[in-house]
């Protein structure tokens, strides 16, 4: 847990192992959240250390001071992922709270501002005051393994967005087998492992048609 303190510009710059002037730059460029005024005293907290220590890992990274503005903005003003789960609402997934450069890493250097936009606004990515959270580690962890194969995560997140379309589709109609005048919807918690296996065994035999259709 970070350390709770406040800072004046010169022990937040050798904190952070940069120069006041540096500061002072990222401060006018609106890299980091402005300071807490005290008079004429500006005093910053371990967000703004944090804020520093991602910019600078991700300017080691190769991201552009342009790049990483365009990310700040995007998360400061991403939903919070309450909103995206739905507080006190069941889910089978798993969220992972990552840093931006620790999410840098993980897509191997495609986590442009572009693609961690659509990423936001699939809401696969929330934030949770000024952390990151994926909304699942499966989904996480897949789109992570695309690119791995080469596929850009542009492409991945492209998919995604179809993919999501048909599964609310699917989910609507076994919803709407399911719920009937007998059922409630802790018939549909209950049963939902079927509909699961049913989506897979129907995805298995597709790709089963595809790859006859490719080979022959």
């Amino acid at each position: 847990m970070a350390e709770k303190r406040e800072y004046r510009m010169e022990e937040l710059a050798k904190e952070a192992g940069i120069t006041v002037r540096t500061l002072r730059f990222y401060r006018e460029r609106k890299l980091i959240p402005p300071p807490r005024r005290e008079g004429r005293i500006a005093w910053y907290d371990h967000t703004h250390l944090a804020r520093l220590r991602t910019i600078s890992a991700l300017l080691e990274r190769g991201h552009t001071l342009n790049g990483i503005a365009e990310l700040a903005e995007a998360f400061d003003h991403g939903r919070d992922v309450g909103e995206l789960l739905g507080l006190g609402e069941p889910t089978e997934e798993t969220p992972v709270r990552l840093s931006p450069e620790e999410l840098a890493d993980v897509f191997a250097g495609q986590a442009t501002p572009e693609n961690l936009a659509a990423a936001l606004d699939l809401g696969y990515l929330g934030t949770d005051g000024g952390e990151i959270v994926h909304i699942s580690r499966r989904l996480l962890d897949v789109s992570a393994a695309l690119v791995r194969e080469g596929i850009p995560l542009a492409d991945v997140l492209t998919a995604a967005r179809r993919v999501r379309d048909h599964a609310d589709a699917l989910a609507d109609l076994f919803a709407g087998i399911v719920l009937t005048e007998n059922r409630t919807t802790e018939d549909l918690k209950r049963l939902r492992p079927l509909a699961k296996s049913v989506v897979e065994a129907e995805v298995s035999m597709a790709l089963d048609r595809r790859l006859r259709d490719y080979n022959s």
